[in-house]
């Protein structure tokens, strides 16, 4: 058994895989030149999470250049500038929902046209219910820099990881980064079959409710917190890695 690491050492571990998750991020073309956010709480503190600095490109995090926060945004380690819309989002998430170690919010262009449909996310494909009893849905408010919205949002949120913003994006929880990672690519994947079904002009096969039913069940079996077969992400984030150490290395710098 592994013991388990020191906190300056699990603390450069999650920076890592944040830069990771940003790099990742560019690779899948998800960003928004210097919007949204991926953050991670510090190992073993609920008043402190990790987040990428405002001003680099998401190819150019480094474990090194992400910032350290408190729960109201306050730079407590590194140096540089940190969004406000970020703060009033991931903090509040971060400082009242314990599984949420992880946190990734995007603005992509396939996220933020279903987060803009009346339906949001429809039960269309496979793919779209591997998340589709998973997700919650927030109203656009404005720019999120209130911090009364954040009430809200964690009402709206309540048990569920992933998040569709409407007319904004779409965010994920984890307690872990792979697992944040693996249910936004998931959703964003499923936002893109969407997006293309729908864009051919013809009629759309419907699926029956016990068919979705069974298929939302299947979905807690494959990927929900106690599955066996792709658990919290950790084979499709180790894969990552390694697609990332060969197309963009020094992330971990």
């Amino acid at each position: 058994m592994n013991a388990p690491l020191d906190p300056a050492a699990a603390t450069h571990a999650a920076r890592v895989d944040l830069a990771a998750a940003c790099r990742l991020i560019h690779l899948f073309g998800w960003t928004d030149l210097l919007a949204t956010h991926v953050t991670y709480r510090v190992p073993g503190r609920h008043d402190r999470y990790l987040i990428n600095p405002l001003g680099l490109l998401y190819e150019e995090v480094t474990a090194s250049s992400i910032l350290e926060v408190d729960l109201d945004g306050r730079v407590t380690a590194g140096e540089g500038d940190v969004n406000p819309a970020g703060i009033v989002i991931h903090g509040a998430i971060h400082a009242s929902v314990p599984d949420a170690a992880a946190v990734i919010h995007l603005h992509s262009r396939d996220g933020v046209a279903v987060a803009t449909q009346e339906e949001g996310l429809l039960p269309l494909t496979q793919m779209a219910l591997m998340v589709h009893g998973q997700i919650a849905y927030h109203d656009f408010q404005g720019v999120v820099l209130d911090e009364r919205e954040r009430a809200d949002l964690l009402a709206n949120i309540g048990d569920r990881h992933t998040v569709i913003l409407r007319n904004h994006g779409t965010l994920t929880l984890g307690r872990d980064m792979g697992e944040a990672f693996a249910r936004i690519w998931r959703l964003e994947r499923a936002c893109r079959f969407q997006l293309a079904a729908q864009s051919a002009g013809v009629p759309l096969r419907q699926l029956p409710e016990e068919v979705i039913a069974r298929t939302h069940e299947q979905a807690q079996a494959i990927y929900g917190s106690k599955a066996s077969f792709f658990p919290s992400g950790k084979r499709e984030w180790a894969a990552l890695r390694r697609r990332l150490d060969r197309e963009l290395p020094g992330y971990a710098d």
